[in-house]
């Protein structure tokens, strides 16, 4: 039976420097906006704060209305899905919501690929490299997720969402066509296209991390899937 997805992103609405590489080391970051993507007619949902006019940042109850949605996707029969949403995303939404129980019951019952990858590989894959290995069109150009706050700031909401939406779109497109392949493949440093087998699909965060560690001593700093929780009480 084929899942029926629903692919889930958010933007950071804090302006940092360009250089700035741990990002959450600067929270609380505030959540610009967010955006879904479904499977079934790929249908697009938008969330941001204010009304008419969008918000700098959604405000805690903006947050938690969120939160409140997509539990209520997940309960309808859909499957979460995100790319580093473990790590990040749910992270972000947890804090700014305020409601970190809920938060961690959608992080662990989602698929984060990014995370099940990591767990079978033992090292990170990006989703652009994600999109070349499957064939796929890629990220948007134009903007990236470091740019998104200084312009979604500027006032540049239009193409923030559209940016947003295109990545969900793109997340949705990668589990999908992983799921019909039964292989996840992405496009190496070296440009070779390199698989991982999905013999059950997709796994959620919860069942990727009860899987048996990869062999990780040819890296000097290989990924610790502990990181990726440290938020979940």
């Amino acid at each position: 039976m084929t899942r029926r997805f629903i692919a889930f992103d958010l933007e950071t609405a804090k302006v940092l420097a360009a250089d700035v590489g741990d990002i959450l080391a600067h929270r609380p970051l505030g959540i610009a906006c967010a955006a879904a993507v479904l499977s079934d007619g790929g249908a697009s949902l938008t969330w941001f704060g204010g009304g008419a006019v969008p918000a700098p940042r959604m405000s805690r109850e903006e947050a938690a209305r969120l939160v409140s949605e997509l539990t209520a996707r997940v309960r309808e029969g859909y499957t979460l899905v995100t790319w580093n949403g473990l790590a990040f995303d749910f992270n972000i939404l947890a804090e700014e919501s305020g409601l970190t129980e809920e938060c961690s019951w959608l992080a662990l019952g989602h698929v984060d690929m990014m995370f099940h990858a990591v767990c079978v590989l033992g090292h990170y894959v990006g989703l652009q490299k994600a999109a070349e290995g499957l064939g796929l069109e890629g990220k948007a150009a134009g903007m990236s997720g470091q740019e998104a706050p200084a312009s979604w700031a500027a006032g540049r909401h239009e193409e923030v969402l559209g940016y947003n939406v295109q990545d969900a779109r793109l997340t949705l497109a990668v589990a999908e066509t992983s799921e019909a392949l039964g292989e996840f493949r992405w496009r190496t440093a070296r440009g070779t296209v390199a698989r991982m087998p999905l013999p059950h699909g997709w796994l959620t965060a919860e069942e990727a991390r009860r899987l048996p560690l990869p062999d990780t001593s040819w890296m000097s700093h290989p990924p610790r899937r502990e990181k990726f929780t440290a938020w979940i009480p």
